[in-house]
This record gives C-alpha cells, structure tokens and sequence, in this order.
C-alpha cells in the first residue's frame, strides 16, 4: 500500500475523444494539459501534510491501479485530493494495489475502468477481501467508473467465464450489449444530487464499452443522457447512486470534466458544499467538450 502522488494517467486522461485501449491518444487539449497540472500541484500541496491525524484528515483510496485505471481514471484520486485540501482536510491519498488489503477506515474509495481480464481479476480480489464491503457498510463514499461500476454491482458478464458476481454493493447487474458504445456522453445529472443546494450541471465523458446496465428499484441512474449511451445503447442513463455510492460509464476523467460531482462526493464525507477553488481551467475544459457535442 503506498501513498501516491502520481499525475502519468492525468495527462492520458484529457484527450480530445475516446480511442482504443491500444489505440495512439491523441495530444491533450490547452485546457486538459491546464487541469493536470494544476491538479498535480495541489496534490503536492496536499501531500506536505498527508500523515497528519485529526479531525479534518481525509483519507482517499484508489483501489487497484495495476489492474483499473483505463483513461486515466487516476486522475480522479488527484482532482479529490486537491479539492479536499482546499476544503481544510489534510488529505492521505492511498493507492492500494490488486497484491495488498484494501483499507476498511478510509473516507472515499475510488475505482476505475479496465479490460476483461483485469476486471474479473479485480472482482475475485475483491470478494475475497472484505475492506471495500466493510467501507460500504458503514457509510464511506464511493465512485466508480465503467469495470469499477459494474463490480459494485450484483453481476457483470465477462467474456471468458460468463455472469460473475459482483460485490452487492448497489442494485444493478451487467450484462454484454450487442453494440460497442464509443463516443462523448452528454447526460443530465439527476436532479435528486444537489451541492449547496444546487442541482449538478449535465455530466460530461467519453465511454468506451460493451456492457449494459440494468437498474434495480433499489438506486437511480446518475444521469439522463442526451447524447450516447451510457448504461448500454438505448438506456436512456448513465451509471447508478445510492447512498453514498456512485457509478458510470464516464471517463475523462470524469470528475475532471465535472467538478461538481467531485464536491458532490466529498460532501457525503464532510457536509460542506463547493470546494473553494479557482475553477477556470475545469470549467474552460467543460466548455470545449461540450462545444465538441454542440452541448
């Protein structure tokens, strides 16, 4: 288990479409290469004082970055950290990789997206180490994207062995859908999420997936979507909450693209609303991916 201040999927995480896993990225944007280095700064900032306890200490995990972190996930763990830290935490991020225990105490947990054969990895992992369920039952925040998503739920489908269980986490289940959903998602936020009383503004991501989600009556989805597809072609919805999980189909990263839903997810650990930071260059990266779906 290491503490981490990495910032190599960040910059592979603004691009200005979604590509193939073995696919050339294309070069970030003035905006996306902005977001990442602030971003990275703040995490250092962070850092200085990560080891100090007391009783506005935020510990953030990022579960598995050997095996889920397509898309530069990661870069979810830095926008938390930074804007945690200019919310007064002292901020632990914890990078927990698939050979070690995933912590039970910590305040948010993140996971990421990922190929097959990871993914089914990541799920026997998971179902053998009861920290992240633990986590769960006594009211830790979770996000989760694509592979990540999917796990938190009852099954998903993976292409060597069939339906695989989930962790339970949250009512859905996941299934192979016949069309390869690729492309930007434009999706409005469900209007049950507010941050200082304010409603989320439209989700923004790229998907890049097979997989169909179906919702069980237990959550609801994260988001309308406009454009795409999200929980599989024809949905109608990205991802699923409840309580205080989180899931979608959206990289980008996504809480890069969404700063809302980043302070979102940090008040279900503090209460607090908007994180007080200079939101330009996220903003300026919103803008021009939406711009790009006429959005």
């Amino acid at each position: 288990m290491t503490v981490s201040d990495d910032t190599e999927d960040l910059m592979g995480a603004f691009r200005n479409g979604p590509h193939a896993h073995a696919a050339v990225p294309a070069p970030a944007s003035d905006a996306a290469a902005a977001v990442a280095a602030s971003a990275s700064a703040a995490a250092a900032t962070a850092g200085a004082g990560r080891r100090a306890a007391g009783p506005s200490a935020m510990r953030i995990v990022w579960i598995y970055p050997d095996l889920l972190s397509t898309y530069g996930d990661q870069g979810n763990a830095l926008i938390l950290a930074h804007r945690a830290a200019a919310r007064g935490h002292t901020v632990e991020r914890v990078d927990v990789r698939s050979d070690q225990p995933v912590p039970s105490d910590a305040d948010v947990y993140l996971i990421g997206g990922g190929e097959d054969r990871p993914q089914r990895l990541a799920a026997e992992r998971l179902r053998r180490d009861p920290g992240l369920v633990r986590a769960a039952d006594r009211g830790a925040a979770i996000l989760a994207v694509c592979a990540g998503f999917q796990l938190m739920g009852h099954s998903f489908y993976d292409e060597q062995e069939g339906v695989l269980p989930g962790l339970g986490l949250i009512d859905v289940t996941s299934h192979r859908g016949e069309v390869r959903c690729v492309g930007e998602v434009l999706a409005d936020a469900d209007p049950v999420l507010t941050v200082g009383g304010a409603k989320l503004p439209p989700l923004t991501g790229f998907e890049n997936h097979m997989g169909t989600t179906r919702l069980g009556t237990g959550v609801r989805p994260l988001g309308t979507v406009r454009l795409g597809n999200g929980n599989g072609a024809g949905a109608g919805t990205d991802g699923a909450h409840a309580g205080k999980i989180a899931g979608t189909y959206l990289h980008g990263p996504v809480l890069a693209r969404n700063p809302a839903l980043a302070d979102l997810v940090l008040g279900w650990v503090d209460g607090a609303a908007a994180s007080p930071v200079d939101d330009t260059w996220h903003l300026k990266l919103r803008t021009e991916r939406l711009a790009a779906v006429g959005g």
